[in-house]
């Protein structure tokens, strides 16, 4: 049977725009499909079962990298001699976070606290938690600073005390110890004599107060109602705005509780989130877009603003008061100690801070703050929080211990809590975030070149069918033309005036 050639061109004609309009309604329907299923798995709902386990028990690995600044010159420093420190580790702690007490609210709310402790890694660490470190004695030297404004008698009671319980001014421990806590007389007599003056009891250590405790209760958005607000803190411990600070703006709790952040994010944006353990509202700013085993990111970074004073930064005016840029003071929500947080190794900070203790050497690649986030979704990729804990140390009239110290502020440690995601949760996360969106994309193209390569062919080849048939008008063979040339030269000759005429008229001349 006879192939009707243009019936067929136009049959793929009708497909190649069929396939043109399906490619086409994918470039614009493809995203918003894409964007609402984002949207469905970001909702913190327990019927979202895997993104909810997600976000309840946290998969991705955390780690704490703790380094000590070990005292080199203890009794020169009480002579007024320049620090010189050391730095020791890390000593790495594997965290573990969970929450539990979830409770959901009427107004697309939940509250939970999140439980955290902390295990050591030796595989991870440069050296063991037996190491034996020297540092300022926050006990000693922090209370003659609290303390310096007592009468002079006072001060030298308090003295005779420390001498006492034999405490001096540098503690020289073992890294657990100075970690999870050490026995100490002065703290027994403490805890039952003026309770609440020290947050521990019985034993006293840097990060005595955070293992196995919580972070307080949080109340956080479940985006049910706004996406926009997912995971943004509604109140932490009842409060909606604290009470440390000096004004409104630096007692404000924004951003979220610093692990997701809402779907959607744009370079125009910050990334802030509130931290329990800094007691205020932090905000990272973007830096850059790169990739994470083959994931985009945005690279979000803390700016030199966030610890600088009120002189280089107005809106930082609150945190006051303030002594030299990168240090934020902290003495109003720890008990009033002189204790100051920065950046690790002063980086970011102003530099004169360098010149009062010898051992320093800041770098971001280091010591630099960051978050790096899937701006799809709203998942952190890979993070680093680095922060250092610093002692204000200066000499008490009445108080011996302190010796001739010269005023100082005293790196004791810097440590960085960090993950990345990895393994199966990295596998899962590229498969429907990456490879399926990336799939989508290349699809609507091709069916687009598809369809317009389908109309292009199908048009050439019906109109070159048309044109052949044009041109291909019907003939007859040589032969038969040859004949009929000759009966119409018969019919002249002889008078025929029609072919079918059966009469002739012979000529004058006859043959």
């Amino acid at each position: 049977m006879a192939v009707n050639a243009p019936r067929v061109a136009l049959v793929f004609i009708v497909a190649g725009v069929l396939v043109l309009v399906f490619g086409t309604v994918l470039v614009f329907v493809g995203p918003l499909v894409i964007d609402d299923q984002v949207v469905k798995n970001t909702v913190i709902d327990p019927k979202n079962e895997v993104s909810y386990t997600m976000w309840k028990d946290v998969p991705v690995p955390f780690f704490m990298s703790v380094y000590f600044f070990h005292i080199l010159n203890p009794k020169e420093i009480l002579s007024g001699e320049k620090p010189v420190v050391q730095q020791k580790g890390p000593y790495v702690y594997r965290k573990h976070i969970q929450k539990n007490n979830i409770t959901f609210h009427p107004n697309n709310t939940v509250s939970y606290k999140e439980y955290r402790s902390y295990n050591f890694e030796p595989s991870m660490s440069v050296g063991n938690e037996s190491d034996v470190i020297t540092i300022p004695n926050m006990l000693v030297l922090g209370a003659a600073v609290m303390l310096e404004n007592l009468p002079i008698p006072v001060r030298l009671i308090i003295s005779i005390a420390f001498k006492s319980f034999k405490e001096g001014p540098f503690l020289t421990k073992t890294v657990g110890e100075l970690m999870w806590g050490y026995d100490s007389q002065l703290v027994e007599f403490l805890s039952k004599y003026l309770p609440g003056m020290l947050p521990a009891s019985g034993k006293f250590g840097l990060f005595a107060e955070i293992n196995n405790t919580d972070t307080g209760l949080f109340t956080i958005f479940t985006g049910r109602d706004d996406i926009r607000k997912v995971h943004k803190v509604d109140s932490w411990n009842g409060l909606t705005n604290l009470k440390y600070w000096r004004t409104p703006q630096c007692n404000m709790i924004n951003g979220t509780a610093g692990q997701l952040w809402p779907p959607f994010i744009t370079k125009e944006r910050t990334l802030p989130f509130y931290s329990p353990d800094a007691c205020r509202s932090l905000e990272f700013v973007y830096q850059r877009s790169g990739t994470f085993k083959g994931i985009p990111l945005y690279r979000y970074v803390a700016p030199k603003t966030m610890f600088a004073n009120g002189t280089e930064y107005a809106p930082n005016e609150g945190f006051c008061p303030c002594r030299q840029s990168g240090l934020l003071n902290v003495s109003s929500c720890r008990y009033n100690s002189p204790v100051f947080i920065s950046q690790p190794h002063f980086f970011n900070a102003d530099p004169v801070l360098l010149d009062y203790v010898r051992g320093l050497h800041p770098s971001e690649e280091e010591h630099g703050l960051f978050i790096d986030i899937h701006p799809l979704s709203g998942v952190p990729l890979n993070v680093a929080i680095r922060l250092q804990l610093n002692l204000l140390m200066k000499r008490v009239e009445g108080i011996t211990e302190t010796g001739r110290i010269s005023e100082v502020v005293m790196p004791m440690i810097w440590f960085e809590e960090s993950g990345y995601i990895d393994g199966p949760v990295l596998n899962t996360f590229r498969t429907n975030l990456v490879v399926i969106p990336t799939v989508m994309e290349y699809l609507q193209y091709v069916f687009i070149a598809l369809g317009l390569a389908m109309i292009v062919i199908a048009a050439l080849v019906y109109h070159r069918v048309k044109r052949s048939r044009r041109n291909a008008a019907p003939t007859r063979p040589a032969a038969e033309r040859l004949g009929v040339c000759k009966a119409a030269a018969v019919h002249r000759r002889f008078g025929f005036n029609h072919p079918n005429q059966t009469t002739f008229t012979l000529p004058n001349d006859g043959f």
